[in-house]
């Protein structure tokens, strides 16, 4: 199991994931038809060539949804009883096509369970980087995460 458990955190810890992914347009073409999202500037690089942008944008919940996944392996994998929520989400520059993308976690926040004495809650900040260090993505995630067995 590679997830941690509560008492494994500290407030202000920083992790930079390991693994990376580069975007395909079958990622961004799958995952916009896949949510029903027929925004033409991730779709028609006919209509995205003409924006300000100039190509084709890669869908953002595509661009938060890698970033939230790229980071679980170090986070919750194994350990999480639920996410339950995100906040503050924001997309500071956008990400194209051939974009390769890394993530990095900082703890925000950390407090003991109100409800559940087995789990803890543990706020990551996740940040989403280009190849040129640009933040292309970043947000607040609590989640529920169990406690170290007794």
């Amino acid at each position: 199991m590679a997830g941690r458990y509560f008492e494994d955190w500290r407030d202000g810890e920083e992790i930079a994931h390991e693994i990376g992914r580069t975007v395909t347009e079958t990622d961004n073409l799958l995952f916009s038809v896949m949510t029903h999202n027929p925004q033409p500037l991730h779709l028609d690089a006919e209509v995205a060539a003409a924006s300000e942008f100039g190509r084709i944008i890669v869908n953002g919940t595509f661009t938060f949804a890698l970033m939230v996944g790229l980071s679980v392996a170090d986070t919750t994998l194994g350990t999480l009883v639920a996410n339950l929520g995100y906040d503050k989400l924001v997309h500071p520059a956008p990400v194209f096509i051939g974009d390769t993308l890394r993530a990095r976690t900082r703890i925000a926040a950390l407090r003991a369970s109100g409800s559940r004495s087995d789990a803890g809650i543990v706020t990551f900040e996740h940040e989403l980087i280009n190849q040129t260090g640009t933040v292309v993505c970043r947000c607040l995630r609590a989640a529920l995460v169990r406690r170290r067995p007794a």
